[in-house]
């Protein structure tokens, strides 16, 4: 891994940080509160130049490791990945209660786009999309960090599955969350993605999971 020194976005309220760059590709790790799709492409404009393409998001409240296209090829094999569940992508989150050591959940998920609020239901209809993910328990208390594996990539999608089991991410307050945290503590952990032969990993750890 490659690290680039940070970049002083918007003044210097916001940092941003470059793990990886070159000709094709872009990997960075996503400040709080920055949208995903227009303000950090063109921050990474900024800082490297040339094009950017998005080819995933993360909610505007949520930070994380981040990979970008640099040009049209680059993201049109990239966006081949996800779609082949190539791209393996990794959270972290602290969650009110003690969840189990481990879990494999599949539900129905069906988004409120006036509310912009998901919900699991029971049925398949229209709207209705189906959502799994797996999880790792790493501390449990009367909060706990787990670690997530996404094997779909639905709106709001962690956040609500376990906020529907009776565990909301802490901070969280969209979702049943009642402390006093400003966003919720959820974070792109991993992301892992074959690339021109090799097996591509880049990781970073939020500082409230290495203070646990």
């Amino acid at each position: 891994m490659f690290f680039f020194p940070l970049y002083n976005i918007f003044k210097d309220v916001i940092k941003m940080e470059i793990l990886y760059s070159d000709k094709d590709i872009a990997v960075c790790v996503k400040p709080v509160g920055m949208d995903s799709e227009q303000q950090l492409p063109e921050a990474l404009k900024e800082a490297l130049g040339g094009e950017i393409f998005t080819l995933h998001r993360l909610d505007k409240n949520v930070g994380g490791v981040m990979v970008y296209a640099r040009n049209k090829k680059a993201a049109a094999d990239l966006s081949r990945c996800i779609q082949d569940g190539q791209m393996v992508k990794e959270y972290v989150a602290t969650v009110h209660g003690m969840p189990p050591e481990s879990g494999d959940w599949e539900d129905l998920l069906f988004k409120d786009s006036r509310k912009n609020k998901v919900f699991v239901v029971k049925r398949e209809r229209t709207g209705v999309k189906k959502a799994r993910l797996t999880f790792t328990r790493l501390s449990a208390g009367e909060s706990s960090t787990v670690r997530i594996r996404l094997y779909t990539g639905r709106s709001h999608q962690i956040r609500v599955q376990f906020a529907s089991r009776g565990f909301p991410l802490v901070g969280d307050h969209k979702y049943g969350s009642r402390d006093q945290a400003t966003a919720p503590m959820l974070f792109s952990c991993c992301i892992t993605f074959p690339y021109k032969g090799k097996t591509m990993e880049f990781a970073k750890l939020p500082e409230w999971v290495k203070s646990t």
